[in-house]
């Protein structure tokens, strides 16, 4: 089984440190940072995570074609395998089209551009299996001058089903973000099925189960963390994953007015248990038996990302001490 965390790009140098550390203590396999505009950058953070950590895997999540050339990338992702010592992740997706469009960049054709990032990262790093020739935008002499001592795995980070299914066909791995968590049967099948369009074995791709979590001692103070990511975000989700949950846009409504007319605290408030199931909290036993759930339809690999608890530090120590602990104690 695969453990991984996912942070966000607005934590200070000294804290994101701090977590990684405890998070190669307790265990974890791999350490996500995300690459939001207008925050801090990621490349550089784990620049420093390289030389602060050990074991821990460092992944990108993620970087997107369009504000960054892919042949950069590709540079970025093989010098960071030198700095890393092997332990380089690179993740790739269309990006937000609402991020891109602050910096005055426009996003077309996000499928295909992000096809031919994926199909051209890989070629650029070492695959060995790569399906295609490099986009007709390449040059003829487009190549790593100082390729990575080991390919470097290229996850794609997608919601929809095309996305997903290009992932299966083209890509080392995929991060589903799921809104509910139990939308990981059909996202891996998603996955799984453009994997068998193009004649993949299912080993050859990591498919995590990657959910927001939020833990901590005060179930209630973790309830209100997640709470308030949901408040935020909730609204803008795809209606066809909200009905997983048995949600619709239409039920947002009093958060959204809550959220532009008195602020986050009281949006939170708002947010129901139905909306709460969007992602993971309440106690470890809860915490554990929602794992196990997703172990159980398949998944090897479980990723837990923001905002993981009202405190941090403490929610990655409750994460390793007490609930990866209690996943591992029942055979899967």
């Amino acid at each position: 089984m695969t453990y991984s965390l996912r942070v966000n790009n607005d934590l200070d140098v000294a804290t994101l440190v701090d977590l990684a550390q405890r998070a190669e203590r307790h265990g974890f396999d791999q350490l996500w940072v995300s690459n939001d505009l207008f925050l801090r950058s990621a490349p550089v953070l784990l620049g420093v995570l390289a030389a602060k950590t050990e074991r821990i895997r460092l992944g990108v999540g993620i970087m997107n074609p369009y504000s960054v050339h892919v042949a950069e990338i590709a540079m970025m992702a093989a010098t960071m395998q030198e700095a890393t010592g092997g332990r380089f992740l690179l993740g790739l997706a269309a990006g937000s089209a609402e991020f891109l469009a602050w910096a005055g960049i426009d996003r077309p054709r996000p499928l295909t551009r992000t096809a031919e990032a994926v199909t051209a990262a890989r070629a650029l790093l070492g695959a060995r299996d790569v399906r295609g020739e490099l986009p007709e935008w390449f040059g003829p002499s487009a190549e790593l001058r100082v390729p990575p001592g080991a390919p470097v795995p290229v996850y794609v980070g997608g919601m929809s089903p095309k996305m997903l299914e290009m992932a299966g066909r083209l890509a080392d791995g995929v991060l589903p973000l799921l809104y509910p968590p139990e939308h990981f049967a059909d996202a891996r099948a998603q996955v799984l099925r453009g994997a068998e369009d193009a004649r993949r074995s299912p080993d050859e791709i990591d498919i995590p189960a990657c959910f927001w979590v939020s833990v901590a001692d005060d179930a209630e103070e973790a309830r209100l963390a997640l709470a308030a990511k949901i408040a935020y975000y909730g609204p803008s989700f795809a209606p066809y994953l909200l009905t997983r949950a048995g949600l619709a846009i239409e039920d947002f409504a009093p958060v959204t007015a809550a959220l532009e007319g008195e602020g986050l605290d009281a949006a939170a408030r708002l947010v129901d248990d139905r909306m709460l199931a969007l992602g993971v909290t309440g106690s470890v036993a809860q915490v554990v038996e929602r794992c196990r759930s997703l172990r159980e339809m398949g998944a090897t690999h479980l990723s837990f990302g923001p905002p993981l608890g009202p405190d941090v530090r403490q929610a990655v120590d409750v994460l390793g001490t007490e609930v990866l602990p209690a996943l591992a104690a029942v055979p899967r």
